[in-house]
């Protein structure tokens, strides 16, 4: 038995204490020891195509477990497309090379200042100064990405000059070394030293200070604000609950629950809200959202923010007169374009519990004016969603309506986890399916980032490996990380992307008028290949593919991919171009400059 330790394995072991299990990345010199040593330790490394999908897949994965996701990439370039991800992030942190120190200004291999590059994105990047600093960093970055609101780290591998007690100086040595202190290491390089020996007496005393981060304090709100909330609420003749992001994160499903029906008033989930409580509940508004937030008149947001998805809370979307109470964990949120009446800043389950066991929390009737226009609202919408839906057109592409309702008649109604991006795909795709489990459905979020869709997939597929997970997208979203089919099939994981092909970015041409454009070089920008076959790319990498045209195709081309257990299946699935269309986005909203 060696009687020393890699530097790779002790970064390892440093890791493995911060409870990680698994890292998502690319390797290049001088990481690939730092991988080869995790995976040694038990941690999975997933290896992706493109640094974008490796961090989104690290920001996915945080969202769905509450502790950090880790992204591992080499300096430079690959710092530079994980920005993407942590611009994206819930709680992440990044881990990326870099130029040695003794070698920065002169051009070295990949150089990049990158701890101001990701300091915009991030709540904590750093570069370790001196050795001392270095047990600090590490958990630092990791209690950083989970307080408070959840965000980005980013740590930069760079080296750090190493003054021993004997007063010699020797090479920069890279952050990697963040548990080594004082030892002597004669004349190793960066790159070197993660291959390099020490002894395990030291290793053991340095690892015996490596701690795990404690899970987030749990805060309460100010007593006097929860009065003064519950005193709004009992005044509202049309109150309404926005279930947000933040409520999902922060596990509030049960007494989001008890809450509303404690009460009796409509909730609406956000698109990453959904499912927190089942869609099919009785006093779920999501088929009246726009009656439903047009007539209310006291809101209390759960998790969400007052951004362009909620349309800044203003008119006309919003009532003029109505009233906000907000409860966040972030108290910053608590400002904006429109301000809430009452904030309550705490943990949003620990909110919910102290409102719930107010003895004046109102229960309003079920039976009001209010409460039977948005149950009849959402009864009338949702008969017309199905008549567009089943509606047959022979001969014809399918729509988005008819593809999504076959898609939903042969999907399970549990146990699916949605995974949708793309402009009308993921809009319409919100409207169209029910998701009955809290965290079972992530999209492009606030952000609105294409490309999220095979490193969020890979990583719900992770995090749960009993499930099926859906990934609903575009065809132009989908060509940011297509490649990531071979990270999928690599892995085994049995995802099934459904890739809605209208032939371009909103809208695209048939084969006709794409033909005649391009010959006469009219060819709108917006445009993409007629019938491009990515269902060929999911076989050339080992997985399965079919590529329909019929609603009986593609319930077949469903069923047969439920039934596959360990290949990556892409069903390609053509439906009517649309062709030059006005281009329109529903939730944006247009407000006057205050200039």
């Amino acid at each position: 038995m060696s009687n020393t330790t890699t530097g790779a394995t002790i970064i390892a072991t440093a890791l493995k204490a911060q409870r990680v299990d698994v890292i998502f990345g690319i390797v290049g010199i001088p990481v690939v020891e730092v991988a080869e040593a995790c995976t040694a330790q038990g941690i999975k490394f997933i290896g992706f195509r493109n640094e974008q999908s490796a961090s989104y897949a690290a920001s996915a994965y945080g969202f769905l477990t509450g502790r950090p996701g880790v992204c591992l990439t080499v300096g430079g370039p690959g710092v530079v497309h994980g920005l993407a991800g942590l611009a994206n992030a819930k709680p992440v942190v990044m881990l990326a090379g870099s130029s040695d120190t003794h070698e920065q200004g002169m051009g070295a291999f990949q150089e990049l200042d990158q701890v101001e590059v990701c300091r915009p994105f991030t709540k904590y990047a750093v570069r370790p100064s001196s050795i001392s600093q270095i047990p600090f960093v590490l958990e630092k970055a990791f209690r950083s990405s989970i307080y408070g609101r959840p965000g980005a780290c980013y740590i930069d591998l760079v080296g750090v000059t190493i003054l021993t007690s004997a007063g010699q100086t020797f090479l920069p040595l890279p952050s990697y070394s963040v548990i080594l202190r004082n030892i002597r290491c004669a004349s190793f390089s960066p790159g070197d030293y993660i291959q390099s020996h020490i002894s395990n007496a030291r290793v053991a005393a340095i690892l015996a200070s490596s701690l795990p981060v404690a899970d987030p304090p749990i805060s309460l709100s100010d007593p006097n604000s929860i009065a003064s909330a519950v005193e709004l609420l009992r005044g509202a003749s049309r109150p309404l609950v926005i279930v947000g992001k933040g409520a999902s994160y922060s596990r509030a499903e049960k007494e989001v629950l008890q809450f509303v029906e404690r009460t009796n008033i409509p909730f609406l989930p956000t698109p990453m809200g959904k499912g927190l409580v089942p869609d099919t509940h009785p006093l779920c508004v999501a088929a009246a959202r726009s009656k439903a937030i047009a007539e209310a008149d006291v809101v209390l947001l759960l998790g969400a923010r007052l951004n362009w998805i909620l349309h800044f809370g203003s008119s006309p979307r919003f009532n003029n007169a109505v009233k906000f109470i907000q409860a966040d964990i972030h108290p910053e949120e608590s400002s904006g374009r429109v301000v809430p009446v009452v904030s309550l800043i705490g943990h949003i389950p620990a909110v919910l519990s102290q409102l719930l066991t107010h003895p004046d929390l109102p229960t309003h009737p079920p039976t009001s004016v209010y409460a039977q226009g948005l149950h009849q609202k959402v009864v009338d919408n949702l008969r017309k969603t199905e008549q567009l839906g089943t509606q047959k057109r022979l001969g014809m592409p399918m729509t988005y309506q008819t593809a999504f309702w076959e898609i939903k008649r042969q999907l399970p109604s549990t146990g699916v986890v949605y995974v949708s991006e793309g402009a009308n795909t993921m809009d319409i795709a919100r409207t169209m399916f029910d998701v009955a489990e809290p965290r079972c459905r992530v999209d492009s979020g606030t952000f609105a980032t294409m490309g999220v869709g095979m490193g969020f997939a890979i990583a719900a597929q992770v995090v749960y490996p009993d499930k099926r997970v859906v990934a609903i997208v575009g065809d132009s979203a989908f060509g940011f990380s297509a490649m990531e089919l071979e990270t999928a099939a690599r892995a085994n994981f049995p995802l099934i992307i459904i890739v809605i092909n209208n032939n371009g970015i909103y809208h695209g041409l048939d084969s006709a008028e794409f033909t005649k454009s391009r010959k006469d070089g009219t060819l709108p920008s917006t445009a993409l290949s007629v019938d491009t076959r990515y269902d060929l790319i999911s076989e050339a990498c080992g997985g399965r593919g079919w590529f329909v045209r019929t609603t009986e195709e593609l319930g077949e081309a469903v069923r047969q991919s439920l039934a596959e257990t360990s290949k990556t299946c892409v069903i390609n699935v053509a439906i009517v171009p649309g062709g030059r269309k006005k281009l329109e986005f529903a939730w944006q909203t247009k407000t006057d400059s205050k200039l």
